[in-house]
């Protein structure tokens, strides 16, 4: 059972990321695109704009040329040229409507040339040929320079703000989660909100708010359910009493027989029912003594039932409930005798007690979800009981201190669908006893 849950639990963990760092490479993401996207709005603007004062200055060179050349008959201003024959073909499209223009075209070097020109009185064409200053260039490659720089600064800085600000919201998820797995471990003591705490209201305490009161409300209904079913056992205790009385006075004979049989079995369960009420409400403890475990144990079993093997590995000595212990030993062995089949085993080994059968083996809901009141542990539910002992057990181990655990035996490389070779249920007893104030030990 063990080897088929853990593929299935790792194929289902997928890869597992932090929600600081998705909203940190979101912010990232965000903020890389408002900067290129930004930095190339404002290249594009500087570089028009340079454009333009370039080609304003060259029309403003061309008209002083033109002012000059229709007054003194010749030209007197640098670099202005007559009817240029590299002059551009739209350019000269404008000048032969008569009209002055300027024109801008790429250099092979991707360094824009500048043109302007204008008609004279004479029909000749005055024109200026002027390349993009070097000054303008460096001050573009500045620029861009500059936008690289905030860029990065800013998708540094976004993420530096995404990881502060995931970092501080994962941890109280975090901590609303452990919160909210110690409530659903029984310890009802523990809210959610105070566990969070910090002085920001956001939605992590919304959903603080919300679980504590489903935990508030599930613990009333628990508590009244369990208040009902000891009500109702415990009334039922004196009716039983007095059947169970009366059929032993009735004559001998098989009928006498039946129903005592049947009468001693509802006592049996109405008492079952008021020990599981008595552990539902948390308020047992456990009255510790020294015992040697493996002493114990055989003891208990050898007058419990001869045939049972009882192997000690390792002696030790344990600080624990010997009735408690008794009673989950017990029940243990009774599911065995009535679910599995022989030869049962016990093992004690330092504080752990193993009990195995070699029956079918534990039914698969109940490895999966453990003990539950009222479901046999027979596998097709033709088996005698009303369920309660393993959850009794559980119980008991619970106020103990210890830990119940429940397994399958199949062979080494065995298929799923082969069937086990028996049920072992294992008792871990803590290092250190429950303190009569019902705390109990730390465990991983």
């Amino acid at each position: 059972m063990i080897e088929r849950l853990v593929p299935a639990r790792a194929a289902g963990a997928g890869i597992r990321t932090g929600l600081r760092w998705k909203l940190s490479a979101a912010i990232a993401l965000v903020g890389a695109l408002v900067a290129v996207a930004l930095s190339l709005v404002v290249h594009n603007a500087a570089r028009v704009s340079m454009l333009d004062n370039a080609r304003d200055l060259a029309d403003e060179r061309v008209r002083i040329a033109q002012r000059n050349y229709e007054q003194s008959g010749r030209l007197n201003f640098p670099n202005i040229k007559i009817d240029d024959p590299g002059l551009p073909t739209s350019l000269r499209h404008k000048m032969q409507e008569g009209r002055r223009a300027t024109f801008v075209s790429d250099h092979t070097a991707g360094v824009p040339d500048i043109w302007a020109a204008v008609p004279v009185k004479d029909g000749h064409v005055l024109s200026l040929h002027t390349g993009f200053t070097d000054r303008s260039t460096d001050i573009l490659n500045d620029l861009d320079q500059a936008l690289v720089i905030g860029s990065i600064a800013v998708v540094f800085g976004g993420s530096a703000l995404g990881v502060l600000i995931g970092g501080q919201l994962s941890r109280r998820l975090r901590k609303a989660a452990a919160a909210a797995n110690q409530v659903a471990r029984g310890e009802s003591d523990v809210r959610v909100r105070d566990a969070i705490g910090g002085v920001v209201r956001d939605e992590t305490d919304d959903l603080a708010r919300a679980v504590d009161a489903m935990a508030d409300t599930l613990q009333e209904r628990l508590e009244a359910e369990r208040r009902v079913t000891a009500d109702i056992a415990h009334e039922l205790r004196t009716p039983v009493t007095g059947l169970l009385t009366a059929a032993e006075l009735l004559p001998p004979g098989r009928p006498t027989e039946l129903v005592l049989d049947r009468a001693k079995a509802m006592r049996t369960l109405v008492e079952d029912v008021l020990e599981v009420a008595r552990l539902d409400g948390a308020s047992e403890r456990a009255e510790l003594q020294d015992i040697i475990l493996g002493e114990f144990v055989a003891r208990r079993v050898a007058a419990k039932d001869p045939e049972v093997e009882v192997r000690v590995v390792h002696e030790s000595m344990v600080t624990t409930d010997p009735r408690r212990l008794e009673r989950v030993l017990f029940n243990l062995l009774a599911n065995a005798a009535r679910h599995g089949k022989p030869p049962i085993q016990v093992t004690v080994e330092g504080r752990v007690i193993r009990v195995r059968d070699h029956g079918p083996g534990f039914p698969e809901d109940l490895l999966a979800e453990g003990p539950s009141r009222f479901r046999t542990g027979s596998v097709d539910r033709a088996g005698h009981g009303h369920g309660l002992g393993l959850t009794i057990a559980a119980g008991q181990a619970r106020v103990l201190g210890a830990r119940l655990t429940f397994r399958n035996v199949r062979s080494a490389g065995a298929a799923e669908h082969i069937l086990s070779e028996g049920a072992v249920a294992v008792l871990w007893l803590p290092e250190h006893a429950p303190t009569n104030t019902g705390s109990y030990p730390m465990r991983p």
